[in-house]
């Protein structure tokens, strides 16, 4: 026996049976047993977990993590331990965030265990048994009833109208009916393997036997287990920026700082002041409250985001949505609405076109463009009284929604129906059911008979072609003739052409019969009364939300269970496939070599028929590519590619809590234009982290240089610890912050993804930190030397230095706001926040310069109107400068655009 057989799908009943060694009387007790020791219990093993105090200490080894830890020791040993104790809080806070994210990332395989069936209906020495489902092995047959969840993968045996729904799994939304006979395809999906059931899976309708032929580890669920314990989650591209902008900064403040503190000491400053002036220095120089203001980003963000349907569940998920580069979206439901809709009728020898899409009952019947009346047209009206009254689904309205109750294709006959008036109710009522013929997947169509006033007709639907072999006439233009054989043809060649069209078809008929109680003979010699064409339509606002994301140069590729050429005719009305695109099926993947994959990738739009494999090889070709990766999904087959890409997406409507635990976001609307809308969101939110560290850093380069110069000059020290230690305090703190809850600037989704490997800062931002640096630090230095040589007073040479600093660097806030747009332009008190944090710190200075017994600690004397005079005209400068720039800058970009 070898239950590592990868192909019962292709071999006949009987030969499963004898390779796994059973029976039709099932396994003996004793068996069992032996084979349970041998294969083991039939249920998920997850890996070792690392314990969570060894995850939560792995979170201060970060190279920033560690130089703040020094900085707040350093602090604390020169007496400033109100700096010190902020510093650990916000080491603490980073650590926490950290932690939590990581000790979630294992609940997936918990989400997935619990798809399991607890118990099975097992035949055991003869007798049908409940047992554990835990405890089913290779050989076991079992009984499948509407309603249970398939509790092993299993070759089918018998099958008596059995349908299961396998959407979790292989994404396709409609119930696949089963069958005994063996498959041909040995290529087929998993989709196609109608004569499998599958762990986890759900019985909608029927009954049936399986054999069971996997367990555990070994059943695709098992495969998909392995497939997200073995994904590894990589850091953001926000994490590794930060990564490397903490070593530099950290490296060179320790370093100059350190170089700069033994210079002083050789230019003959006092030793013991120069090692405590450089500690300040360096403190003042490390940007501690970046993980403060990057959380508090990322955090406010995500409520912003709440507002716009997508809920995120891994924090620094929502930055690397900002520089996505490729979506891969699910159809079903995302990229349309997952509600089938009839489009197209034919009758009569004219194929007319339905408005409308959904479950609405709203929408115009036309042929060529102009609208029919319906209530002369006796063809179409028995069309759709044969669609409505053979039917099982009801349209219902509830809570101020159109809904459908049974099965979404029976669904959109009835809401067609209604879009002219046809009640369903009002009908059954007129022309009751008195017997029918289920629909079976040998027949593939379902027949109904119902009292009339002039007797009993039975209704008809199914396959076109299985329909039509039915038929012996036609109803044309309110007669019933013979059929022909050309008539035939050509209602074969108009299901081909809607089928081409992504349209799923059936074709309707009807017979009048004598004998009600004898529905089988209804089924012959039938008239054939037309085609209906059906599909899941796109979702209105999506074809927008996808030319948004070429405007912003990110691919959108769509990654279905469905049929190509299904797939190909939705992404085309999306305007997502066009001229030069590719659309691959599984098959057609599996037929490619990694390298010749890794030649195309960039050229696929759709892919059809997939299995889990197939997107986790999608997404690593793309990431081997340089592309950052959104992967959305809602089914368990989804739950590994969720995980191992750059950016998870689940449905929250749709999606199963595998799906939910594997993603870092998750769509209250499971729409893609919440995704669109999420990317915004994600530029917007980087692009004030930047403005942050622009603002921080060109601020302390500029006390740097001027401290600096001071030394070299001879000039006496422009401010003191405590000083250095407060400015630090003022700039690093509200204003910084503030600069994360600015708007998205006009115009962001029209420019390019950032590159994940690039620096965070760009040539222009590195442009701006030190030439508006060393403006800021000039001015200040010049102000200090001017008041130093006219009035030899110290005390106030360095107050004017210590305010000057201060000012220039709350102006450079509100310049900082936008890289190119004039302050003026944005508004200068637009972000209220901004000039609350600015007119907080400006507060602050002045309590440190006038208040008494703060100014003395503070080694400040209060300064007169004059003073604040030249501080005013100084800062403006900076204002002044920048905004000159920016005009250059637009200037510049107007005339490359012409």
């Amino acid at each position: 026996m070898n239950p590592e057989e990868k192909t019962w799908h292709l071999q006949e009943v009987r030969s499963v049976i004898q390779s796994l060694e059973s029976g039709e009387q099932g396994l003996s007790s004793s068996e069992a047993k032996r084979r349970l020791d041998q294969f083991g219990p039939n249920e998920l093993v997850a890996k070792k977990k690392e314990s969570p105090l060894k995850l939560l200490l792995e979170q201060f080894t970060n190279f920033i993590v560690v130089i703040l830890i020094i900085a707040a020791l350093v602090s604390g040993m020169i007496g400033e331990w109100v700096e010190s104790i902020a510093i650990i809080a916000i080491v603490i806070l980073a650590a926490v965030l950290g932690f939590v994210q990581e000790y979630r990332a294992g609940q997936a395989l918990d989400a997935l265990k619990k798809m399991a069936a607890p118990t099975a209906s097992a035949i055991r020495d003869g007798t049908e048994q409940e047992v554990p489902a835990n405890e089913l092995v290779p050989g076991d047959i079992v009984v499948l009833r509407t309603g249970d969840r398939v509790p092993a993968d299993m070759r089918i045996l018998e099958s008596m109208n059995l349908q299961v729904n396998e959407s979790s799994l292989t994404g396709e939304s409609v119930s696949v009916e089963k069958i005994t006979a063996p498959v041909s395809d040995k290529a087929c999906s998993l989709g196609d393997r109608k004569n499998m059931a599958f762990m986890g899976t759900l019985i909608t309708y029927g009954r049936g036997k399986g054999i069971v032929a996997g367990t555990g580890m070994s059943t695709e669920f098992g495969k998909i287990a392995t497939m997200i314990e073995e994904a590894e989650e990589r850091k953001t591209p926000l994490q590794i920026s930060l990564d490397k902008t903490g070593k530099w900064l950290g490296i060179f403040s320790l370093i100059g700082c350190g170089l700069i503190a033994a210079f002083g000491i050789l230019k003959g400053y006092p030793t013991i002041e120069m090692l405590i002036w450089g500690a300040a220095l360096a403190v003042a120089v490390i940007p501690e409250a970046l993980p403060a203001v990057v959380t508090i980003s990322l955090a406010l963000g995500v409520r912003r985001m709440v507002q716009r349907h997508a809920l995120i569940r891994n924090l620094p998920a929502v930055e690397t949505l900002g520089c996505t580069s490729v979506i891969c979206s699910d159809k079903t439901g995302t990229l349309t609405r997952d509600e089938m809709t009839a489009r197209q009728l034919w009758a009569s020898g004219r194929l007319i076109d339905i408005g409308g899409v959904g479950y609405t009952p709203e929408g115009v019947f036309s042929l060529e463009g102009k609208p029919l009346d319906i209530g002369k047209d006796s063809s179409l009206q028995t069309l759709l009284q044969i669609g409505t009254l053979c039917n099982d689904t009801h349209l219902i309205h509830e809570d101020g929604a159109w809904k459908i109750q049974g099965d979404s294709t029976e669904g959109a006959l009835v809401v067609a129906a209604a879009k002219v008036g046809m009640q369903q109710d009002r009908m059954e009522a007129e022309y009751p059911r008195v017997n029918e013929v289920p629909f079976s997947s040998e027949r593939k169509r379902m027949t109904t008979i119902h009292a009339m006033p002039k007797g009993h007709v039975a209704y008809s639907k199914g396959a076109p072609e299985m329909t039509l072999n039915a038929c012996d006439r036609i109803y044309r233009k309110g007669q019933e003739k013979n059929l022909t054989g050309p008539e035939r043809e050509e209602i074969l060649d108009v299901a081909r052409s809607m089928a081409e069209n992504a349209l799923r078809v059936l074709g309707l008929a009807y017979k009048s019969v004598s004998d009600a109680h004898s529905p089988e003979q209804a089924e012959q010699g039938m008239v054939f009364a037309g085609l209906v064409g059906m599909m899941d339509p796109p979702r209105e606002e999506v074809k927008a939300a996808i030319a948004i994301c070429e405007e912003a140069s990110i691919k959108t590729v769509m990654i279905t269970g469905d049929h190509k050429i299904t797939a190909m005719a939705v992404a085309r009305e999306l305007g997502l496939l066009k001229e030069g695109g590719l659309a691959l099926s599984g098959a057609e993947l599996d037929e490619l070599d990694d390298a010749r994959f890794s030649e195309i990738v960039e050229q696929v739009n759709v892919y059809a028929r997939v299995s889990p494999a197939h997107k986790m090889r999608v997404v690593d070709a793309l990431t081997q590519k340089g592309y950052v990766v959104a992967m959305t999904g809602d089914g368990i087959n989804d739950a590994p590619a969720l995980k191992k890409a750059d950016i998870g997406v689940a449905m929250g409507i749709t999606g199963t809590d595998v799906s939910k635990e594997a993603a870092d976001m998750v769509l209250t609307d499971d729409n893609f234009t919440s995704i669109v809308a999420a990317v915004e969101e994600g530029r917007s939110i980087f692009a004030n982290i930047k403005k942050y560290l622009i603002y921080l850093l060109s601020g302390n380069t500029g006390a740097v240089l001027a401290m600096v110069a001071a030394l070299f000059v001879g000039l006496p020290l422009p401010l003191g610890a405590v000083q250095i230690l407060f400015i630090n305090l003022l700039m690093d703190g509200a204003p910084a912050i503030a600069l994360g809850v600015e708007p998205a600037e006009p115009g962001i989704m029209k420019q390019p993804p950032r590159n994940p490997k690039a620096s965070v800062f760009d040539r222009r931002s590195l442009i701006y930190i030190g030439g508006i640096g060393l403006w800021i630090g000039a001015v200040s230095l010049l102000v200090f030397n001017w008041y130093w040589y006219h009035y030899v007073d110290l005390p106030q040479a360095m107050t004017m230095f210590f305010a000057t600093l201060i000012t220039c660097r709350l102006a450079n806030a509100f310049n900082c706001r936008s890289a190119t747009e004039s302050l003026l332009r944005i508004g200068p008190f637009t972000n209220k926040w901004v000039t609350l944090a600015c007119g907080a710190s400006f507060l602050m200075m002045l309590a440190a310069i006038y208040m008494p017994g703060l100014n003395t600690a503070m080694e400040t004397v209060p300064l007169a109107i004059g003073d604040w005079v030249v501080i005013a005209g100084t800062a403006s400068t900076v204002l002044i400068i920048v905004e000159a720039q920016k005009f250059m800058i637009r200037r510049r970009s107007r005339r490359a655009a012409v």
